[in-house]
C-alpha cells in the first residue's frame, strides 16, 4: 500500500478509496467551502463514495459522519501496526485544527489508531458524536506520543470498555495539554477513577445534558483530586436538585471551581431534610441558577459572589437582602414579578407566557445586571 494512501486511511478511518466501477452517488457526500476552511461529509448513500473525503485534507475544520454504519471493514484495509512516524512530514502538512467524527460504529483499534496518527498533526480540537466504540483498544506502542489537543468533546458516545474508557483514552492523549473536556449524553458516567490520571491543565469540565447524573453521581465523575486546575464547571440539565447538594459533591471531590453553571436543572430552594449546610469553595465567584424553575432564592448560597444569575425563573417578588449573598452582578430578567412591572405589558402580564418567553429569549444575551442597575429596574426589595 502506498504511504500516502495508507496515511489517509489512518487519518480518516471513514475514508475508503474504492477501486470498483460503481456509479457515483447522486449527491456529493462532502462539501468544501470556497475558502478551504470548512469541509463536511455525510455518507448517507447505501454505497458511499468514501474517496470524496479526500478534498477535506486541505480544510481547517473537518466534519465526517458515516451515516450510522459500521466501520469494521476498514480494519482489513488499514495496517494498524504501521509506524506513523514515517509519515510525520505529511501529517504535519495537514491544515486540520478541528475534527468531528460522528454517526458510526467504530472498532476501538481503528479509533485509537486514528488518535496515534493525529498525534503528529496540528489538531487542537477533537469531537466525537453519536459513536459506538466496540472492542478493546490496542496497547499503547512503546515510544508512541500522545495526541496534544486542547479540547475534547464527546456526545452520545458508548464504550465497550465501560467505566474504564476515560483512563484508556487518556493514555493516547497528552493530559498536560488538555484544557477543555465536554462529556454529554453519556450512557454511563460511572468512571474507574482509580485508573484515571490527573488532568493538570484542565480548566473547563462540561457535563451538561446528562440528566441521569444527579448529585450522587457527581463525585464519581469528578474523580477526587484529578482536576486540580479546574476553574469552570458546567452542569446544565444534569439532574442536580439543590445547590447545597452540589456544594457537598464539590467538597468531597476536592474541586474548587471559580464558575459553576447549574442552569436548566429543576432545582429546589430548600436542602434535603437532614443535610448539613455546606461551606462552598472559597474560589467560587460566579453561580448560574437561571432556567431552574425557582420560586424563591435557594437557601445555602455562597456568602459572596461576583456574579449570580437568577434569570428566567419563577420569582413572584423581588428578593430580600437577607435572601441574597453579597453580590456584585445580579441577573433577574425574565422573572414574573419583573414582567408584571414592565410598562409594555398589560395588567395580566404576570401570567403571560409569551411575555415570559420573550424576556427569557433575550436574557441569555445579557452578561449580568449590577446591583445598582437592578434597583433601577424595579428590584425594590433592595431598598
Amino acid at each position: 500500500m502506498a504511504p500516502a494512501r495508507c496515511l489517509l486511511l489512518l487519518l480518516l478511518p471513514l475514508l475508503r478509496v474504492l477501486a470498483g466501477t460503481s456509479q457515483p452517488p447522486l449527491l456529493e457526500p462532502c462539501e468544501l467551502d470556497d475558502e478551504d476552511i470548512r469541509c463536511a461529509c455525510n455518507f448517507l448513500d447505501p454505497e458511499p463514495d468514501w474517496s470524496s473525503a479526500l478534498q477535506c485534507t486541505v480544510a481547517v475544520d473537518v466534519e465526517i459522519r458515516a451515516g450510522g454504519r459500521s466501520l469494521e471493514q476498514f480494519l482489513k484495509r488499514v495496517d494498524l501496526q504501521a509506524d506513523p512516524r514515517q509519515y510525520v512530514d505529511l501529517v504535519k502538512a495537514l491544515r486540520v485544527r478541528r475534527l468531528t467524527v460522528g454517526a458510526a460504529q467504530v472498532p476501538a483499534p481503528l479509533l485509537f489508531g486514528l488518535l496515534r496518527v493525529l498525534a503528529y498533526s496540528r489538531l487542537k480540537e477533537l469531537t466525537l458524536e453519536d459513536l459506538e466504540v466496540t472492542g478493546a483498544p490496542p496497547p499503547m506502542p512503546l515510544g508512541a506520543t500522545g495526541l496534544g489537543i486542547s479540547t475534547l468533546r464527546l456526545r452520545n458516545v458508548s464504550w465497550a470498555a465501560g467505566g474504564a474508557w476515560l483512563a484508556q483514552m487518556q493514555r493516547w492523549l497528552k493530559p498536560s495539554l488538555l484544557k477543555v473536556l465536554n462529556i454529554a449524553q453519556a450512557n454511563s458516567l460511572v468512571l474507574a477513577c482509580e485508573q484515571v490520571l490527573s488532568f493538570p491543565a484542565l480548566t473547563t469540565l462540561d457535563l451538561s445534558d446528562n440528566p441521569g447524573l444527579g448529585e450522587r453521581g457527581l463525585v464519581g465523575v469528578l474523580c477526587p483530586h484529578k482536576f486540580s486546575a479546574l476553574q469552570n464547571l458546567v452542569l446544565r440539565n444534569a439532574g442536580m436538585e439543590t445547590p447545597n447538594g452540589v456544594c457537598a459533591g464539590l467538597v468531597t471531590a476536592g474541586v474548587q471551581p471559580h464558575s459553576l453553571d447549574l442552569s436548566h436543572n429543576s432545582l429546589r430552594a430548600t436542602p434535603n431534610i437532614g443535610d448539613p449546610q455546606c461551606i462552598w469553595p472559597s474560589t467560587l465567584n460566579s453561580l448560574n441558577l437561571s432556567f431552574a424553575g425557582l420560586e424563591q432564592v435557594p437557601q445555602g448560597l455562597p456568602a459572596k459572589l461576583n456574579v449570580l444569575d437568577l434569570s428566567c425563573n419563577k420569582l413572584k417578588r423581588a428578593p430580600r437582602l437577607d435572601e441574597l449573598p453579597k453580590v456584585g452582578n445580579l441577573s433577574l430578567q425574565g422573572n414574573p414579578y419583573l414582567l408584571a412591572e414592565a410598562s409594555f405589558l398589560q395588567e395580566n402580564a404576570m401570567n403571560s407566557e409569551p411575555g415570559m418567553a420573550l424576556a427569557c429569549a433575550r436574557s441569555h444575551l445579557a452578561v449580568g445586571v449590577s446591583g445598582t442597575l437592578a434597583v433601577l429596574q424595579g428590584v425594590r426589595g433592595f431598598a
